[in-house]
């Protein structure tokens, strides 16, 4: 005989109805894994917002950075506690303390060390949380496996206590035991996807910052005549803003004129 519908149209073997007969092995598996599924949804979030920003600085150095006349002019155009600034702002303390040191070593060594180090240290910030993420991934499926191995004994004991495996008696159980495994692919399969996602972006930051920082090392080993070029979209594009806020300070009537040529400019495309 079918077991009476439960009152109110609930579904009686539904997740809930199965924590409820699963008991406190159930829910706090079923905690578990949602505690685990949030914990990976944060550290994803946040670790996303923190590369867009250092993507966004690097944009800005590419640009604005080698435009500047010297490194502390340029590093005041880029965020104050950004990764970019980080590495110059090291950079230009090492340059100072290696005029200070009693045992003369190299210049070209001390300064690769030290931009190393300032390389290292941001790399290592970019990597915190990843554990997280891979931990969630590794061990989640085998938590679900635990929900569903309770779940299956449970079944057993129901069909033992019963004489007969009908399914009255191991729906409940049985229906459980595949929802923590469920359950524990929903969170497992997500963390795998971000971490490898947040990795291969840190892996492509990791390897600008490196050239940013071969730059910038350049730039200091030859006081300043080696430098980068400048790409000539970027370069146009940072002249045009400095000629129209120029042009917005000029008095009514005037036109900005060039500084250095003294020819008037009314185009971008003519620079």
């Amino acid at each position: 005989m079918a077991a009476p519908a439960p009152a109110g149209g609930e579904n009686p073997y539904g997740i809930v109805a199965a924590l409820q007969e699963g008991g406190i092995i159930a829910q706090i598996t079923f905690g578990l894994m949602v505690l685990m599924s949030v914990a990976s949804w944060y550290v994803f979030f946040v670790k996303i917002i923190e590369q867009q920003k250092i993507i966004n600085e690097g944009r800005r150095a590419r640009t604005s950075f080698w435009q500047s006349a010297n490194l502390r002019e340029g590093a005041n155009k880029l965020d104050k506690n950004g990764a970019y600034r980080q590495i110059v702002d090291d950079g230009l303390i090492a340059r100072d303390q290696h005029d200070k040191l009693t045992d003369p070593i190299d210049q070209h060594d001390w300064m690769l060390g030290s931009l190393a180090r300032s390389q290292g240290a941001i790399a290592s910030k970019l990597s915190s949380g990843l554990a997280l993420l891979a931990t969630v991934g590794s061990t989640a499926p085998f938590v679900g496996l635990f929900g569903t191995v309770v779940g299956i004994y449970r079944a057993l004991i129901r069909i033992g206590a019963s004489g007969q495996a009908s399914i009255d008696a191991v729906a409940g159980p049985v229906g459980e035991a595949l929802i923590m495994t469920a359950l524990g692919l929903a969170v497992a399969v997500p963390a795998v996807m971000q971490y490898n996602w947040l990795m291969r972006r840190n892996k492509a930051i990791t390897e600008e910052l490196a050239r940013f920082s071969n730059d910038v090392h350049g730039y200091m080993m030859s006081g300043g005549t080696v430098r980068p070029a400048v790409r000539a979209g970027a370069a146009k594009g940072a002249a045009a803003t400095s000629t129209a806020g120029a042009a917005t300070r000029a008095p009514s009537g005037t036109t900005a004129t060039g500084s250095a040529t003294g020819t008037t400019t009314t185009s971008p495309n003519k620079m």
